[in-house]
């Protein structure tokens, strides 16, 4: 929605393992085991996906990145990777109670053929039923199962919580409240991508 809104890619590190793993590939068989115990994927591996990706041609004009850089080594490489680039970097942060964020990941339900995701919680009728586009019978991911959503909390905690002092010390981030329904959210976000680029163009 909002890579639409942008007209720029949306990249998910998370969709992009997803797919590997749905397609059988090299990839998908390195970050399977990542994904189904709720470590993070090797920074080497992410790193390397990501270069690659926001290298290409309809990155020209910005980008999106959701699920990267989950770790200060990470961070300290597309760092490297945009100023080489001299790419204006903006953090949205999306800050929310733990047990909503619980509530959320366990509620989601996904098509193992196009990869398209349902909330349960906003569509009762999702859960265990078929995707809208392919028909395909819908599972839950295994790293929303509630064992694996609490070690993820736990590698958050660990290694990513500190990616907000990290680009709030490079006055890069903004805090975005996430207890709110979905289009306020949007609205707010789509105001400071405004915001910040009437700042670089005043400079």
């Amino acid at each position: 929605m909002m890579g639409e809104a942008l007209k720029v890619p949306h990249v998910s590190t998370g969709e992009i393992f997803r797919e590997a793993l749905r397609n059988k590939t090299e990839l998908g068989q390195k970050a399977k085991s990542f994904m189904d115990s709720g470590a993070l994927v090797a920074d080497e591996l992410v790193d390397a996906i990501i270069d690659e990706r926001i290298g290409r041609e309809d990155c020209d004009k910005g980008v999106i990145l959701d699920g990267y850089p989950r770790t200060i080594p990470q961070a300290e490489f597309l760092r490297s990777v945009l100023e080489r680039d001299r790419t204006r970097v903006l953090v949205l942060g999306i800050e929310i109670r733990i047990s909503e964020l619980i509530k959320r990941l366990s509620s989601r339900w996904s098509c193992t053929k196009c990869g398209k995701m349902f909330n349960a919680i906003l569509d009762p009728g999702k859960a265990g039923g078929n995707c809208d586009g392919c028909q395909t019978v819908l599972i839950q991911r295994m790293d929303d199962a509630p064992t694996v959503v609490a070690e993820r909390l736990h590698v958050y905690e660990q290694k990513t919580a500190p990616l907000i002092k990290y680009y709030k010390d490079q006055g890069l981030y903004v805090a975005v409240n996430g207890d709110r329904p979905v289009e306020e959210i949007f609205e707010f976000i789509m105001s400071e991508i405004a915001n910040d680029k009437s700042r670089v163009n005043a400079l």
